[in-house]
């Protein structure tokens, strides 16, 4: 799901202040359906006064006023508010272990179920694709990649990233036990690199709210990493309930390196398969 532009040192909110981000949270789910009230206070008032600070708006309440009134608002302060912060293999050592520990359990399977959960602009989408082909897996495996950012989604689905950035995403590449040439995978003009329309071929673009929106398939793994740290606990034991009732029996669950299970209810069971890499396994 993108990180905050500008942040704030030592920002206190007033009694005011916070009465109108309850309205400001509360106008956005009435009358749009987005449900952020159970976002990390702190992150959303980052968010929210870098927003207000590019504006040039003076308070929260003017801020609803142009929302409820100006969908341009509406958008820019969604695209504000929703969690981008993502690159392609991110985390290498993650990649590494779920290729040499879950993908050979994953061969057994007749077929291969995998959601990313706030899958951001698609970066980790695509570095799973091409993991799953180099293991010879691609052909029975789906890759279903979801987010609540209409904008960041319409970027996943181009396949188009930064070529400035490419340098850096095959060295995370590499260090995940990639086994070719990176940029096999793409093509370059001057400004982008595209992914080879063979990458998108099992890959299912759709908006999805985890706050809002139940489950809608049943996956043999699950990856929500680096998105429920801006969750308030009753938010992540939330969503932690929509991801275990999302997996198969014996399915796996890939969490952000900040991230951890305890906000997990009690009757949620996992297996630790790689802690380390907050790989867990359900029973």
């Amino acid at each position: 799901m993108s990180q905050l532009l500008v942040e704030t040192e030592d920002f206190s909110p007033t009694e005011l202040q916070n009465v109108e981000m309850n309205l400001l949270l509360e106008g956005l789910y009435q009358m749009y359906g987005y449900d952020f009230r159970g976002y990390v206070r702190a992150s959303l008032f980052r968010r929210v006064t870098n927003r207000m600070r590019l504006e040039r708006l003076e308070t929260i309440t003017a801020l609803l006023e142009k929302v409820l009134h100006d969908s341009g608002y509406l958008e820019r302060l969604l695209n504000d508010l929703s969690i981008r912060m993502t690159e392609m293999y991110r985390d290498p050592s993650f990649f590494s272990a779920f290729r040499n520990e879950v993908v050979p359990l994953l061969r057994e399977l007749p077929e291969i179920r995998i959601w990313h959960a706030g899958c951001a602009t698609g970066e980790e989408v695509y570095s799973m694709a091409i993991l799953m082909q180099e293991e010879g897996l691609a052909e029975k495996t789906t890759i279903y990649a979801t987010d609540m950012n209409e904008r960041a989604l319409k970027v996943a689905q181009k396949g188009a990233f930064p070529l400035k950035k490419m340098q850096q995403y095959t060295k995370n590449y590499l260090a995940a036990g990639g086994k070719k040439a990176f940029s096999e995978y793409y093509t370059t003009d001057h400004q982008f690199a595209y992914f080879c329309p063979v990458m998108k071929e099992k890959l299912l673009f759709a908006q999805h709210n985890l706050v809002t929106d139940g489950s809608f398939n049943e996956f043999h793994v699950i990856l929500c990493r680096n998105v429920m740290i801006y969750f308030n606990s009753a938010l992540q034991q939330k969503v932690h309930g929509l991801m275990y009732n999302s997996l198969a029996e014996g399915g796996f669950i890939g969490l952000g390196s900040k991230e951890s299970l305890m906000f997990v209810p009690n009757d949620i069971q996992y297996l630790e398969f790689n802690s380390q890499e907050r790989i867990y396994r359900r029973k």
